[in-house]
C-alpha cells in the first residue's frame, strides 16, 4: 500500500524548496563583492571589444580585390 500524504504538508514543503532556490540565487547574484562584480564586467567588455575588432567587415563594391581573371579574390 501506499502511503498517506497530507496535501498541506507537501504544499508547505514545496513552497519551501521554491523559496530555498530564490534565496541560492540572491545570494550569488548580491553576495558578490563590488570588485569582482567590476573586475567580471571589464572582463566582458574587452571580449566585447575584441571580438568586435575581429569582426570582417563586408565589401561594398563587389569587384573590388578580382583583379586576377580566375575570379580568386586574392
Amino acid at each position: 500500500m501506499s502511503d498517506i500524504v497530507n496535501l498541506r504538508t507537501a504544499r508547505k514543503r514545496k513552497a519551501r524548496a521554491a523559496d530555498a532556490r530564490v534565496a541560492d540565487d540572491n545570494r550569488v547574484r548580491h553576495g558578490t563583492p563590488k570588485a569582482v562584480r567590476q573586475a567580471a564586467e571589464a572582463e566582458r567588455t574587452d571580449a566585447a571589444r575584441k571580438l568586435d575588432g575581429l569582426k570582417r567587415q563586408p565589401r561594398t563594391d563587389p569587384d573590388a580585390g578580382m583583379d586576377d581573371p580566375s575570379g580568386d579574390p586574392a
